[in-house]
């Protein structure tokens, strides 16, 4: 019995740290949104969440090298829109544009790359709550 108590304890501690770290995760990115200036191409904070996904130009995000820049491309912010009864089903904008990422601070694109994997952060939480929600209709009465 103490066996699964524990576990118990375990998981509460875990669902809570995640909820603390989404919260902190959240304030960071709406800074970023702002301080990287996304918020003149996006008009709300929580609109930024409507895209499909937002995507990198000039940088990796991949975990082994995050941050890295890849030699002559443009440092940009791509957000995916996708809309399904239009005849071109989806759409990339461009968000923040910062130039040649050789060029670009390095303080800059890491807050670049750190507000994407942010805003991913987010999204994955959003995106577990949907399909949540969905199993909803899929649960036995008992």
């Amino acid at each position: 019995m103490s066996s699964a108590l524990d576990r118990l304890k375990n998981l509460t501690n875990k669902i809570s740290s995640y909820e603390v770290a989404r919260k902190e995760n959240l304030k960071i990115l709406e800074n970023l949104f702002n301080e990287l200036e996304i918020s003149k191409k996006v008009e709300s904070f929580g609109a930024l969440f409507d895209f499909k996904a937002i995507n990198l130009s000039g940088a990796s995000l991949l975990e082994g090298n995050l941050g890295e820049i890849k030699k002559g491309k443009y440092l940009q912010v791509l957000a995916i829109s996708y809309n399904k009864n239009a005849v071109v089903k989806s759409k990339n904008r461009s968000l923040a544009y910062f130039g040649r990422v050789e060029s670009v601070d390095s303080q800059l694109k890491d807050k670049v790359v750190e507000f994407i994997i942010r805003y991913r952060f987010e999204k994955s939480f959003m995106t577990l709550e949907h399909y949540h929600g969905m199993l909803e209709p899929f649960k036995k009465s008992e």
